[in-house]
């Protein structure tokens, strides 16, 4: 039974990388109410990713790093992860173990139920069911996420489109097992002095006033589909005589691929692509463009086109996992037909011609996701859920 005068939350994220789960787990445990006890560990990013821990740096949060908590599976480190966790667990006594993404959940949960911690909680972040491996490996990373599933009180999807993905489509677990939750942000960042922003950024990157400035931000991994935006940039190229400067923001394995992709592409000189690495003040950058893009296989809750929306940015993207929970379509962006290139081709032209529909759009974004995407609401909905996990189990054990 739990009746502490403090819940105690062990929360466990796969690595400290930019990205939305990052910022999910910082809000939830500097923001949540004063009846919880939040513990946060993790393990790092990649050699070929940017750290987040400024993140929780800013926001005053401080982690337990688990080095040998990795993204590849690994049997030594995953192991040496796990006993480190089930220690962190027999110190602590936490009465929620709330795992957040892949490595992690199959860790902490195992660790969590081995040392008979009363409530697991699972959030998706995103998945790995289709658009990263072959059928047999996603065959198999199906067949551990049922069985982590199994010994997890509740799971958090962060959109409805994710949740019957999990619940119908991939059989991961019954609806009702599932709660959803968006992610929540600090947006007002993204949204104040934007001008000021806007001009410092066109100054930096030498953005002409008669210069369109479009971006892509996200890991340069074959599943965010970056041959996809070149290959459209390549289709337009001799279709507009205005000016535009292309942004590539980010790193990872796919660098190189799509460098070498950029030399074929023989662009006219009115078309310049430009890969900028990792930006950590992303809200200073965002203002500057004139439209984000998206071109993902497979995505969660796509963390750029929200924050894209917040600087009142209009967006384009294929319409993967939870975008149309995020995107106004039509509104505030456009959501064409995944991997289609006639389709991603054509809306791109299109707004790059089309100045009046891209200012109209823009108008849209901060209204539309201020309150829907805000931290407080995510954390008020986590606590809400968490009372609710504590009762039930309350109520069984009475």
């Amino acid at each position: 039974m739990i009746n502490k005068k403090k819940i105690k939350v062990l929360r466990i994220i796969n690595r400290f990388n930019i990205g939305g789960p990052t910022y999910n787990a910082t809000f939830l445990t500097r923001f949540i109410s004063d009846d919880y006890e939040t513990l946060l560990i993790g393990g790092l990013p990649e050699e070929n990713e940017s750290d987040s821990l400024h993140i929780l740096e800013e926001y005053g949060v401080k982690a337990q790093l688990i080095e040998e908590m990795k993204r590849t599976p690994n049997f030594f480190n995953d192991r040496k992860a796990y006993h480190k966790i089930k220690e962190i667990i027999r110190d602590f006594e936490p009465d929620i173990v709330h795992t957040h993404a892949a490595k992690a959940g199959a860790l902490g949960r195992k660790a969590a139920k081995s040392m008979n911690v009363p409530i697991i909680v699972h959030t998706y972040h995103g998945h790995v069911f289709h658009s990263y491996f072959g059928l047999l490996k996603t065959s198999l990373y199906k067949f551990i996420e049922r069985r982590l599933a199994k010994i997890s009180t509740g799971i958090v999807a962060i959109s409805d489109i994710q949740k019957q993905e999990l619940s119908v489509q991939h059989n991961i677990c019954s609806p009702s097992k599932i709660k959803v939750i968006q992610l929540g942000f600090d947006l007002n960042r993204f949204h104040e002095a934007i001008d000021t922003k806007r001009q410092q950024t066109r100054e930096k990157f030498q953005i002409e006033e008669d210069e369109l400035a479009v971006a892509i931000i996200g890991r340069l991994a074959p599943v965010k589909n970056h041959q996809l935006f070149l290959n459209s940039i390549a289709e337009i190229a001799s279709k507009t005589s205005k000016k535009v400067k292309f942004f590539i923001v980010g790193d990872g394995d796919e660098k190189q691929a799509i460098e070498t992709r950029i030399k074929e592409l023989a662009l006219p000189d009115n078309f310049n692509i430009i890969m900028t690495s990792w930006i950590k003040d992303i809200s200073s950058f965002n203002p500057g463009m004139d439209l984000i893009c998206l071109t993902s296989l497979n995505e969660g809750t796509p963390v750029s086109l929200i924050e894209a929306q917040a600087a009142n940015i209009p967006i384009l993207t294929t319409d993967v996992g939870g975008v149309r929970d995020v995107v106004k379509e039509n509104v505030t962006g456009y959501v064409v037909s995944n991997d289609s290139l006639l389709e991603f081709a054509e809306k791109l032209l299109f707004l790059i011609e089309n100045d009046s529909i891209r200012n109209e759009m823009s108008q849209n974004g901060w209204e539309f996701v201020k309150s829907t995407f805000h931290y407080t609401t995510l954390v008020k909905n986590m606590e809400n859920y968490y009372s609710e996990l504590i009762n039930k189990k309350n109520d069984q054990q009475h």
